[in-house]
């Protein structure tokens, strides 16, 4: 859309308009909260009035006179973007009240995030610095959910969250990146391309306006806001056993699935505290999609995927190196260890690297794609 275009009807009304920009007047103070468990989820619970007595303290009379000088007839962020409250009947249903946004700016168009939001959708969220193996899972898993109509939804700023959103854009299937701030500045610099990308057939959604940051606990925010969208959250990765967008599922009686990870590894720490505590177990899309159909009775039919990957009959040597290296022989030298013709392991990798089955992380190791 050009900046000269003007939107369709806003669907957002004035009271939920003015609740975002109290948040972001109040943006400072919400970061302190984030620091205490438990807390920041209580504060956004609390009514507009409530919210400014609480937290206001020397600035509360400066506080309730900005807040009533709020116009709501303000612009939403230009004319790219729009916002939806939750008193229109295309917000999404299962964003829960009153823990939940009372409104989001979305761009890529409120009609589109509807139609998104009606579909099963599932949350992939995981460890901000994750490791090539989260990466490369969140992409696998994201890529058939899409391949097989159900919508993905994660966060940009994380790194599974953004494998998430390349897998699902691979299959050409629709995603909704959540940001923790305004749709204008919240993105970061590198992720900016990916966002472009989802914006072709998905959407991005925030509940703070435009030029609002968001800080740090509007991350943490947000995280509520990918859980109560989905109806499963898939844990990829984690380093702690205390994932806000978990803890949120948890309180919704969301399902949860995890991601099983190497045992040595600090970022199997949240898996595996569900795993241990009875939480499906993931290996890839079917075991999500079969969760779903379970608990909904859904007819999931398989579209095939647009993702590149082969097909096709291996030679016993392909074979052999795909399954060494899922075995965790991941790097040149150490295959050179157990395959008969040493001289053929770079050959084997770069044909299995052109057939999508394999992919390079760091380090020169290498990541079975499935």
């Amino acid at each position: 859309m050009r900046d000269d275009e003007q939107p369709e009807r806003e669907r957002a009304c004035p009271s939920c308009r003015r609740r975002s920009r109290l948040l972001s007047l109040l943006s400072a103070r919400l970061d302190y909260c984030a620091l205490k468990q438990g807390r920041l989820g209580e504060a956004l619970a609390l009514d507009d009035d409530t919210l400014m007595d609480a937290m206001g303290g020397g600035r509360r009379a400066a506080l309730r006179a900005a807040y009533g000088q709020f116009d709501p007839a303000e612009p939403v962020c230009g004319s790219r973007h729009q916002a939806v409250c939750r008193h229109d009947g295309s917000y999404p249903p299962r964003l829960p009240h009153p823990d939940g946004p009372a409104m989001l700016f979305v761009a890529g168009g409120v009609d589109r995030l509807a139609a998104l939001a009606r579909a099963p959708m599932v949350a992939i969220v995981g460890a901000v610095r994750a490791s090539d193996y989260g990466i490369e899972m969140a992409r696998t898993i994201a890529r058939g959910l899409a391949a097989s109509g159900v919508a993905v939804t994660s966060s940009l700023r994380d790194g599974i969250g953004a494998g998430a959103q390349a897998g699902a854009l691979e299959a050409g299937g629709g995603a909704v990146a959540v940001l923790g701030g305004g749709l204008d500045v919240a993105c970061q610099a590198h992720r900016r391309s990916l966002l472009a990308r989802t914006l072709e057939s998905g959407c991005a959604v925030s509940e703070l306006p435009c030029g609002c940051s968001g800080r740090r606990w509007g991350g943490i925010a947000a995280e509520r806001i990918i859980a109560g969208l989905a109806e499963i959250t898939v844990l990829v990765e984690s380093d702690s056993e205390r994932v806000p967008s978990i803890q949120v599922a948890q309180a919704l009686d969301r399902a949860l699935a995890a991601v099983p990870g190497r045992v040595t590894s600090q970022l199997s720490i949240g898996p595996h505290a569900l795993l241990s505590a009875g939480v499906p177990l993931v290996r890839g899309a079917e075991d999500v999609l079969e969760l779903l159909g379970d608990r909904h009775d859904l007819n999931l039919g398989r579209r095939a995927s647009r993702a590149p990957q082969a097909r096709r009959e291996l030679s016993a040597r392909l074979t052999t190196v795909l399954d060494l290296v899922g075995s965790g022989s991941d790097t040149p030298d150490e295959l050179e260890e157990h395959v008969r013709d040493p001289g053929d392991v770079l050959l084997a990798l770069s044909e299995l690297e052109l057939m999508g089955l394999l992919v390079r992380g760091d380090g020169g190791r290498y990541l079975r794609r499935e």
